[in-house]
């Protein structure tokens, strides 16, 4: 009898244990927050690149460097979200183009990426690579520069009018130049502004 009570007892003892328990819940799934879009100057960006580019070959220079808008960024505080520089090696007679994005694509990853290899010629002399010592102007003071010579009318006239950079040497002149392109490349855009970009002096107009 007294092991037929306990078994009684301890059944019910279950049974009630089982009714009182409330069902686990699942937890919700979170879905991860995206990262913000991260917009930089053209110095910032090319330093970044600089050492891939070294490891690529050692000599490596850059040639040009030029900016995209995208993910909201518009270039209208000297930054953006990806940037684009051809790197050549004068030794290896050979190319290669390097990118930053402070997002990522569907192309390619957030930060620095490199595409493919190419033959570079040394003699010819629209492609000359530069020395970063002469890149003491950042892209946020030329276009500070590029406002006062005619940006700041095209942007008060339209203020969606992208801004987009472009860097390279003309040898000709010997300098360093950022091209400040409003609305687009230098043929297409509305107003493109040259500027030194050792000194950042207004160079000229296009």
């Amino acid at each position: 009898m007294k092991k037929t009570g306990m078994l009684l007892l301890l059944a019910a003892a279950l049974l009630y244990t089982g009714c009182s328990s409330e069902p686990q819940q699942t937890p919700a799934k979170t879905t991860p927050t995206p990262e913000a879009a991260q917009s930089e100057t053209g110095r910032f960006a090319l330093q970044k690149m600089l050492v891939p580019a070294h490891l690529w070959a050692p000599d490596a220079q850059p040639v040009r460097l030029e900016s995209s808008n995208m993910k909201g960024s518009n270039g209208h505080d000297g930054k953006a979200a990806f940037w684009r520089a051809l790197f050549a090696s004068p030794g290896r007679q050979k190319a290669e183009p390097f990118t930053w994005a402070g997002v990522a694509t569907d192309d390619a990853p957030r930060g620095v990426n490199h595409g493919v290899e190419d033959t570079y010629n040394p003699a010819n002399r629209s492609a000359s690579p530069f020395d970063l010592n002469f890149l003491k102007t950042d892209t946020d003071q030329a276009f500070e520069t590029a406002q006062q010579h005619g940006g700041k009318q095209v942007l008060e006239k339209d203020p969606k009018v992208s801004v987009t950079y472009l860097l390279d040497w003309d040898i000709g002149s010997n300098q360093l130049r950022w091209h400040v392109m409003y609305g687009g490349n230098e043929s297409m855009g509305k107003l493109t502004v040259l500027v030194d970009a050792s000194s950042g002096k207004f160079l000229r107009k296009e």
